[in-house]
Parts: C-alpha cells; sequence; structure tokens
C-alpha cells in the first residue's frame, strides 16, 4: 500500500512536444480571432491552462466570457491533435520522453509499491492525455492526475493542485498521505512555488527553461539535471518522502 505521493508535471519533465500546444493555441486563436492573433505577449512555461487561455483572449482584445473561453478550449482541443500528429513525425524535433522517464517509471511501477505514482499538470485533461500518449507515455502509469482546471480558486491557481492530488490519494486509497511525504516533480520554479504552499517537498528537473541554479534559488528541496539516473533519482525521491516503501 503506498504511504508517499509523487505528482509528475507533463510539459519538460516527462516529455517535450516542442511547443506542440503553443502552436495548437496560436491555430485556435487565429481560427477565433483572425490571422492577428498572437501567443508572444503570453508566459506559457509551468502556468496552467485555464490563465493562459484568459490571457491570450484578453490580448486579442476580448473579453475572456465563459463561453468564450469554452469555444476557445474545444477549438485548441482539435487543434492539438494536428500539432502532435506533426510533432511525432518531425525529422529534427519529434515529441518524445525526456531522458530517463521510461526508465524511471517503469522501476517505480516495479519495485516501489509505497511510491503512489500521479501527474499534475497545467493541461487540460483532454490535451495531458494527447501529449502523453503522443510520446509513448500510457496515462495508466499513473494512478492520481491532477489537471489545470481543477483549481477552485478566482483566479485559478497551480498552488491549489497539489491538495487535490492529496485529496484523490485518499480517496483512491481509503487513506490520507501527508503533504510532507508528497514530492512534486517539475522544472519549473511554478513547480517549487506550488509544492511549497501546500507543504510538499519538490524534486525540479532541469529539463525546461530553467537552469539548476535558477531551481535551486526558486527554493527546490533538491534538483537534478534529469531524470536520467533511475538508481540516483530513487533514492532522491525516498529521501524527500522520508521512505517510501
Amino acid at each position: 500500500m503506498p504511504n508517499a505521493l509523487l505528482l509528475f508535471d507533463v510539459d519538460q519533465t516527462l516529455i517535450t512536444s516542442h511547443g506542440s500546444g503553443m502552436r495548437a493555441m496560436l491555430a485556435a486563436g487565429r481560427e477565433m480571432f483572425g490571422p492577428q492573433f498572437t501567443t508572444e505577449s503570453v508566459s506559457f512555461a509551468g502556468r496552467i491552462d485555464p490563465l493562459i487561455l484568459h490571457e491570450l483572449i484578453a490580448a486579442a482584445g476580448h473579453e475572456p466570457t465563459a463561453e468564450r473561453m469554452e469555444t476557445f478550449k474545444q477549438t485548441y482541443f482539435r487543434h492539438i491533435h494536428v500539432t502532435l500528429a506533426e510533432a511525432k513525425v518531425h525529422p529534427e524535433k519529434p515529441a518524445r520522453t525526456l531522458p530517463g522517464v521510461l526508465d524511471l517509471l517503469a522501476e517505480l511501477e516495479g519495485n516501489h509499491a509505497g511510491l503512489c505514482r500521479g501527474v499534475l499538470t497545467g493541461n487540460y485533461e483532454l490535451s495531458g492525455l494527447a501529449k502523453l500518449r503522443a510520446c509513448g507515455i500510457a496515462p495508466e502509469v499513473f494512478t492520481i492526475r491532477v489537471w489545470g482546471d481543477e483549481s477552485r480558486s478566482v483566479p485559478p491557481t497551480r498552488n491549489d493542485l497539489p491538495a487535490v492530488g492529496i485529496a484523490k490519494f485518499g480517496e483512491h486509497h481509503g487513506r490520507p498521505v501527508e503533504p510532507s511525504r508528497t514530492v512534486i516533480i517539475g522544472d519549473t520554479p511554478h513547480d517549487v512555488a506550488c509544492a511549497h504552499a501546500c507543504g510538499c517537498k519538490c524534486l525540479a528537473v532541469a529539463t525546461g527553461f530553467s537552469s539548476v541554479d535558477e531551481l535551486r534559488r526558486a527554493g527546490a528541496d533538491a534538483v537534478v539535471e534529469n531524470l536520467g539516473e533511475t538508481r540516483r533519482v530513487v533514492e532522491v525521491l525516498y529521501g524527500l518522502t522520508g521512505g517510501g516503501g
């Protein structure tokens, strides 16, 4: 029975789809608002999709009403399948898992029953699942899944999401997990902030746009270049959870 929870970010932590999501949002925005629509003024890394869509609509000069948000989301979902299909066969920058990810997930699944595997991502569920599958990860390896639209704050915030994962752990396993035995694994300072906001630990991975030094300065409890050294990463995870087996 698991007594610790690992929540992995998706983009630039488990996988890279080389901007498929951004390209899909650009295509969706141009379909809705015309060829002048741009994503250049909005930050994407480590942020949740509802906030990104809200800011994109506002930057295009429109009120981000619930109806516009829903239309943009559904249009984005149509385009993400196209951009991911293109990325899968890109000759130079294919959509793929990042170094060590598949080995780490297999090791955790096969030999570490005390560490419950989950995802915590800014993606909507449909786009998050599509990205994982496109890069060769079966979503079913994750018992707990937390999506970017599960914050109940206004405006929504990523800092709510670890508590959602902890609650889902309790619902699934019939008993709670302590925040101090929950580790967020991610590649941005936003991952560090959301972990600490809920009393969780953070293993930061320098596979995104933040360097090891930047992630350390953000306050990560541990930092690795990537998830490529399976044994070392597992040791770090056990150290952060106080032992998971």
